[in-house]
């Protein structure tokens, strides 16, 4: 875990975080990632030039190490306790972030900004200040409009269940920053499945995370959205989705209006410098009536 200031800015960075690569190299640090994970697609043209070190949940430490980074930059919930602590236990210096919110969120980017040293970022991250202070104000002038927004869901067709996110999650945040109520922010997650579905009582589960629910079909209609977003990850959901939610829900106020759209998934999960387009597409996603003007950062 990282603690105070880097006694020597980085010069040898892994990033194993897709939001925090691509963050890096928007603020100015580009030149020192040296290894990325296979996740790690943004900016497409410069990371597609750099050693891949496996996945988020399965980094080869090995071939990590082998990079010889004077850090690595991780995340407590895209990565695993494992690799963390296999990393450090031979003296590679970890950074694990997790922030939860929006305001969390550009909290890391100044921490970067501070602790790499990158004074041409700090205009960048002044820019994101400010148009979260603007969509902030946009979205806060009218009712927070209904949004059910699935990141998962069961492979029957239809699905059986749907998963989705409670209050305690970033993407949470960023739909009340840009104008929407989670219909599910108080849902948590019960273990066994049965339980969650309903079907028996909940057992303890010490280690389970109970922020991403699995909510039934019965729920999302009875919870009325007045708009559905279905994401490209982590689950790919795509038009067979969508014409699917459309006739499930039909008797939603989302279904009745067609208010069901395909999102780039990234604007709902990355934590990053991806914001500036959130805080853009989403509240119009949100609110058609928004005018364009309002959500600009600009």
């Amino acid at each position: 875990m990282l603690t105070g200031k880097l006694p020597n800015s980085p010069r040898r960075i892994v990033s194993l975080v897709p939001s925090v690569t691509e963050s890096l190299f928007e603020l100015g640090a580009g030149e020192r990632v040296v290894g990325v994970t296979d996740y790690c697609i943004h900016p497409a043209e410069r990371v597609a030039r750099l050693p891949r070190v496996g996945g988020t949940k399965n980094p080869d430490v090995r071939r990590i190490v082998a990079l010889a980074p004077d850090l690595v930059i991780a995340n407590r919930e895209e990565n695993t306790k494992a690799a963390v602590e296999a990393l450090e236990a031979l003296g590679i210096r970890v950074w694990v972030t997790f922030p939860e919110t929006v305001r969390q969120a550009l909290d890391l980017l100044w921490e970067i900004v501070r602790q790499l040293n990158l004074p041409g970022g700090a205009p960048h991250v002044e820019t994101l200040e400010r148009a979260l202070d603007w969509t902030r104000g946009a979205s806060g002038a009218s009712e927070p409009v209904r949004v059910f927004c699935p990141i998962w869901r069961d492979t029957s067709f239809p699905p059986a269940w749907w998963m989705t996110a409670n209050r305690d999650t970033y993407l949470h945040d960023v739909l009340a920053v840009c104008g929407g109520e989670n219909v599910f922010a108080d849902r948590s997650r019960r273990y066994p499945l049965s339980a969650d579905l309903g079907r028996s009582a909940a057992r303890p589960d010490l280690d389970g995370d109970t922020r991403y629910p699995r909510v039934i079909p019965d729920e999302i209609i009875s919870a009325a959205p007045d708009v559905i977003l279905l994401p490209s990850e982590p689950f790919e959901f795509g038009e067979h989705d969508r014409e699917m939610a459309l006739t499930s829900f039909a008797a939603t106020p989302a279904g009745r209006s067609g208010r069901v759209h395909l999102c780039d998934g990234s604007l709902l999960t990355w934590h990053g410098t991806r914001m500036g387009q959130a805080l853009v597409v989403l509240p119009t996603m949100l609110r058609p009536d928004l005018p364009v003007s309002a959500a600009r950062t600009g």
